[in-house]
């Protein structure tokens, strides 16, 4: 590494670090723990007592467990700190205190102290992200702090940290590229969490062979949704059971979909083995239940035509997508702008999308990992997809076209899914009041 490079940095703004941080390092994924252990243990040479740590990894549901975890612990009147990504509208969202984005001076000082440590390390983006989270975590008080893994497991930043309990939500084929082409192969990467004699809580119904091996050979005790513990429906309410331990007329999770069963009842089961060192009342679980939130998931915004915003981007997420909009808006005319990164799955995506879609419209987006218009048309193609619209200028002009098409007075509905990049380009143009409010 050159001198210009070994140079400390120092800027005076938050976008400033993050412009920065962005072109700094040679591979904007760069998965693996010795730089950023390094550089995490010379933040705090002398660490004391770790915080309680619950680290949730998995393909889909990483967000909505930590939504229901925090919701929960809040209630109870615990100290909460969740670290999770990518970001919707702000890089603040990422780090969070008691269900708030800590400031951007909070951020940016975590990035002098990094810097100041780092020496010729290089870090990712992400390596940035994770150590300012930790070191921020750290000087905050906290109770408990939640993890997402960004991607994979065994080598993503967040497993420095060794958890308390950790979370497995799902395993479905997606960052082929890094994890592997087979749930197999994926499940052997995601377990590289697991830690020996630390509760390991699998949500996925019908697990990897190689997630269940990698618990066995970590000697880490094994919490299997449906074997463990489960759920059962009852109505509008529902019940929890974990060996003699049950819960009854639990209120419906505020997060929709039959999925989100799975993910509250792996949560409860987290909150479980966590009770030694953070008890938990049921009150705050029912109250937590009902209070957890999670934008840009199913999130509805009213208006003639009304708005659906969803970020699923890939198979699984599009299954539990269509079979809400078949629960939520049976028969309804979709209108559905879309956009999807071009590492994802995208004809798997709209061959279970497109019985329900009228009309498509491809959105362009201007970030570099999103898939061209051209390779969307391709995947039309394949798919023997024809109702599609495109050529449009911006992502602004797609929505306004598919609320001309749509036909108000027939509740017809406008989808916008695909990709956690078209989010901000969405709520901006609402901020300003443009062609989505009624």
């Amino acid at each position: 590494m050159s001198g210009a490079q070994q140079q400390k940095m120092h800027f005076d703004s938050l976008q400033g670090w993050l412009a920065w941080q962005e072109s700094f390092h040679p591979r904007p994924i760069d998965l693996g723990l010795d730089r950023v252990r390094k550089v995490f243990q010379a933040l705090d040479p002398d660490a004391g007592k770790p915080l309680p740590t619950i680290t949730v990894a998995g393909t889909n549901g990483k967000g909505s467990c930590i939504a229901f975890l925090q919701a929960i612990y809040r209630a109870q009147g615990y100290r909460v700190g969740a670290y999770t990504s990518p970001h919707l509208l702000k890089y603040n969202e990422r780090i969070s205190i008691d269900g708030q984005p800590v400031a951007d001076a909070v951020i940016y000082a975590a990035f002098e102290r990094i810097e100041a440590v780092r020496d010729a390390v290089s870090l990712s983006y992400f390596e940035f992200g994770t150590l300012a989270a930790l070191d921020i975590f750290r000087r905050s008080s906290l109770d408990v702090q939640l993890l997402e893994v960004g991607l994979g497991g065994r080598l993503d930043a967040v497993n420095i940290i060794d958890a308390d309990t950790v979370i497995i939500t799902s395993i479905c084929i997606d960052h082929c590229d890094w994890l592997g082409e087979t749930r197999e192969a994926i499940g052997r990467e995601k377990a590289g969490v697991f830690r020996s004699g630390v509760p390991a809580i699998i949500g996925d119904p019908e697990p990897p062979r190689t997630l269940l091996q990698s618990a066995r050979a970590m000697h880490a005790p094994l919490l299997c949704i449906n074997r463990d513990f489960h759920y059962e429906k009852q109505g509008n309410t529902w019940d929890w059971l974990s060996g003699s331990r049950k819960l009854t007329g639990l209120p419906a999770p505020a997060l929709q979909g039959e999925h989100q069963y799975r993910n509250a009842s792996s949560v409860l089961t987290a909150v479980e083995a966590m009770t030694t060192e953070l008890p938990v009342a049921e009150k705050s679980i029912r109250e937590g239940l009902v209070k957890a939130s999670l934008p840009g998931r199913f999130q509805f915004v009213a208006g003639k035509p009304a708005v659906l915003l969803d970020v699923g981007h890939n198979p699984q997420a599009a299954r539990s997508l269509a079979d809400l909009l078949r629960q939520t808006f049976p028969g309804q005319s979709m209108h559905a702008v879309f956009a999807m990164t071009k590492d994802k799955d995208i004809e798997g995506v709209i061959n279970i999308m497109k019985p329900l879609v009228t009309v498509w419209y491809i959105a362009p987006l201007t970030n570099p990992r999103t898939a061209a218009e051209s390779v969307l048309r391709d995947a039309f193609e394949s798919c023997k997809v024809r109702n599609v619209m495109a050529g449009f200028a911006d992502f602004h002009e797609a929505v306004a076209m598919a609320k001309a098409n749509a036909n108000a007075d027939m509740d017809d509905l406008i989808l916008v899914f695909g990709s956690f990049f078209w989010f901000l380009n969405f709520w901006l143009n609402l901020s300003k009041g443009k062609c989505y409010g009624p």
